[in-house]
């Protein structure tokens, strides 16, 4: 179980990840040491699965943000493992779901330009045999960013 005093601090670290043991101690009111054995007692209990930095798209040449529903031919276990596989290894892909409804994925992907979305969706995705229909939505601004967990 974790107190108010651990949502605090994963508040803290969701926010910025590079705290200090000593800033983190004057947010929580607590001394560094007793903020850093919490924060290390959260990652250990796996609370916090990891840190990672955020990178604007746009600084990096991918301009193109879409989200593309996968709808399955069928629902056996070897076509699952077999589209997971293929998503866990397209570096276009950075998140997916399995869903309820019509779609039985939802994926959240980033590619330079249309041409590379286009090549990702018809050479990639849709000759894959578990793959029935794909749907996609190319999302034209963000408004409001990737946010922290409501603790």
């Amino acid at each position: 179980m974790i107190d108010e005093i651990d949502k605090r601090l994963l508040s803290a670290v969701q926010t910025d990840a590079q705290l200090t043991a000593q800033e983190l101690g004057e947010v929580l009111n607590l001394s560094p040491s007793q903020a850093g054995r919490r924060r290390q007692r959260l990652e250990a209990d796996g609370y916090i699965s990891s840190y990672r930095a955020r990178i604007d798209p746009k600084r990096v040449d991918l301009s193109i943000q879409a989200f593309v529903q996968v709808q399955m031919v069928s629902h056996t276990p070897e076509q699952a493992k077999s589209l997971s596989r293929l998503l866990e290894t397209s570096p276009e892909v950075v998140s997916g779901w399995t869903l309820t409804g019509d779609a039985d994925y939802l994926l959240r992907v980033f590619c330079k330009d249309l041409s590379a979305l286009n090549v990702l969706i018809h050479e990639t995705l849709l000759p894959h045999p578990a793959v029935a229909r794909i749907q996609s939505q190319i999302v034209m601004d963000q408004v409001k960013p990737d946010s922290p967990l409501p603790l």
